[in-house]
């Protein structure tokens, strides 16, 4: 406590800027000090140095590096200096640089010239207001950052550790970096949509964060744009989206890859002969290893009239992000071991690549749905169109087949026995099949005493359905995760919660009574001297100080959505809900309802009962 109390100290000494850098390791700190659309439907609505290159190894057998170095995407290397080993920046994850605080030159002249020739003024998209989505598409309005010191939210952006345990919270995140939006002070919007597509590819949302990279004209692109723009298009299964940015990208970076990529880009033109010279020059000076190179002339097999070009994964120690995106854009299916070293994001990319057949997507989409990349409609889609594929297996027509009987059937008990197949049984329903039934169940008539209300609300309440969960207020048992997670959600909740009534909630879990007691009282559901008498009971510090509640206030009291969404992010940077401390919880659902995202609020508080 006394080190907390020192570290506090020393951040209100530090200006203001330098004390927000900091929040990222605050947040984690303020965990170990404790004493113990994109927007889905139906939600609220009314009734550095280069690394050396890999050996390619006789085995299939991925080696295991350093941890967050493999299947990850790569580092954005130094904007002002290209990497000795430039398609080595694509293979390993380097450290991240603090970007600098003066706003990156345009690329080259050249480019801005062709753009003059090419775009008619009218055409050209201003700096100023970058991204690929409106508050009509979900997104968050345009001024979500305005007042906002730009180098401080790319900090807190490229620090910020993803995925996040919170599918409610990654939701909101989304819709915040999609958002068409002012740039804020001190950095340039290129930039500033880079850094926000490094961290929806970190988040698995691939396609998003093309969107994003691709909101801003070729002729804007600086070097940190065209280093995550290569990332970003691989990810998404998109090596040709490459090509109107390879001649700039090899001109401004240097990066190896942007080399290659105006070799396949030429055969896909339909100049073979001079793709194949520019791959050749580039395995002339060995900087990529044998196997990367074989991916580039694979993609440029597909360009009619070319070679195929046959391979497997034997030459290949470890999953990257080039190989990634150069095997799924060309049919090349990802062996399971590797993908047991990658990150969970990468579980977002696979599920959501046009390019993977929808039966090798099967065995991630559940985990995307649950990290909040797909939504419950985009979940039974795919599921419905799954059971109608030839290609299915029996097990994967199963899921889909249950789902029409989950939805469709005449009868309520085949609905409900539909139901419980998807969830698995008795046991702990994975959080994806509440998501897939969510609407399902929405369609149930409300049953008092109904064995499975619990579950019923919480697979509602996965889609942001509250009033359909609402109606089972009377019919859950009083006191069960079904009530509380009304509590916390409905509303329409008038009054407020009295405090013998958290107090016997939780079944002798205290974890799950603390959250419950954190998301109350971040709401405004308890009176004043409920939440003193709870905090001080339960050992919930809701009145504790550091440098992230600090700057979560600075946000809300200066009118900051983008940055209040940001720095809630910060809070939940742990593997799963069980590290998220209740005051954490609180502080987050406090801040939220105060810039007006009070039901995305009470669908976080509802998640951290339904997933403790």
């Amino acid at each position: 406590m006394a080190t907390c109390n020192k570290r506090n100290a020393a951040f209100r000494h530090l200006p203001r800027a330098v004390a927000l850098l900091m929040v990222g390791a605050a947040a984690i700190a303020a965990a170990q000090d404790r004493p113990e659309s994109l927007l889905p439907p139906g939600f609220g609505q009314p009734a550095a140095p280069a690394s050396p290159r890999s050996t390619p190894r006789a085995a299939a057998t991925p080696v295991r590096t350093t941890p967050g170095a493999v299947a990850t995407p790569a580092a954005v290397p130094t904007p002002t200096a290209a990497p000795a080993d430039p398609v080595g920046a694509l293979i390993e994850s380097l450290s991240t640089p603090t970007p600098s605080p003066t706003p990156s030159p345009s690329p080259t002249m050249d480019a801005r010239m062709l753009a003059d020739y090419e775009l008619p003024a009218s055409a050209r998209r201003s700096l100023a207001l970058v991204g690929p989505a409106g508050p009509g598409e979900g997104a968050l309005d345009q001024n979500a950052f305005v007042g906002v010191d730009g180098r401080v939210a790319e900090t807190l952006m490229r620090r910020l550790s993803a995925p996040l345990p919170s599918r409610w919270t990654s939701i909101l995140l989304r819709r915040t970096l999609a958002a068409r939006m002012t740039t804020p002070r001190g950095v340039n919007g290129a930039d500033f949509a880079a850094e926000r597509a490094w961290l929806l590819l970190r988040m698995g949302e691939a396609q998003v964060a093309r969107a994003v990279v691709q909101s801003v004209d070729t002729a804007n692109y600086t070097p940190k744009l065209y280093q995550v723009a290569m990332n970003t298009l691989l990810a998404a299964s998109d090596p040709a989206g490459l090509c109107p940015l390879a001649d700039g990208g090899a001109r401004a970076t240097g990066l190896g890859g942007y080399r290659v990529a105006q070799g396949w880009c030429a055969a896909l033109a339909g100049n073979a002969a001079r793709g194949t010279m520019l791959v050749k020059q580039v395995r002339r000076q060995h900087i990529a290893d044998e196997f990367d190179l074989k991916l580039a002339d694979k993609v440029m097999g597909a360009s009619a009239g070319g070679r195929a070009v046959s391979m497997d994964w034997g030459g290949a120690d470890r999953l990257t992000t080039w190989r990634y995106g150069l095997a799924t854009a060309t049919g090349m299916t990802v062996p399971e071991e590797y993908l047991s070293y990658a990150g969970p994001q990468v579980r977002g990319w696979l599920a959501t690549s046009p390019s993977i057949a929808a039966t090798d997507r099967a065995a991630v989409v559940d985990r995307a749905a649950a990290m909040g990349v797909l939504s419950n409609a985009a979940l039974v889609d795919f599921y419905a169109a799954l059971a109608d594929d030839d290609q299915a297996s029996r097990d994967q027509s199963a899921i889909g087949n249950d789902l029409r009987n989950a939805y469709a059937a005449s009868d309520e008990g085949q609905r409900l026995s539909a139901i419980r197949s998807l969830w698995g049984g008795a046991g702990q329903t994975p959080y994806a099949r509440l998501v897939l039934t969510a609407r399902a169940a929405a369609r149930l008539p409300v049953v008092t005493g109904h064995d499975e209300a619990d579950r019923l609300v919480a697979s509602m309440l996965s889609a942001g359905l509250d009033r359909s969960a609402a109606r089972w207020r009377d019919a859950v048992k009083p006191g069960g995760d079904g009530w509380a997670m009304i509590m916390l959600s409905d509303p329409d909740q008038q009054g407020r919660v009295a405090y013998d009534q958290v107090g016997n909630y939780g079944g002798g879990d205290a974890y799950r009574q603390r959250m419950f007691f954190a998301g109350l009282a971040g709401l405004g559901r308890l009176s004043s001297s409920d939440i003193e008498k709870g905090a001080e009971a339960l050992d919930v510090r809701v009145g504790q100080r550091n440098a992230w509640t600090e700057a979560l206030d600075q946000a809300v009291a200066d009118g900051q959505p983008g940055m209040v969404v940001l720095l809630c992010a910060i809070g939940m940077q742990t593997g799963d809900w069980h590290g998220v401390p209740p005051q954490a919880l609180f502080r987050i659902v406090q801040a939220l309802s105060s810039v007006g995202f009070d039901a995305e609020a009470r669908m976080i508080a509802a998640e951290a009962i339904a997933r403790a």
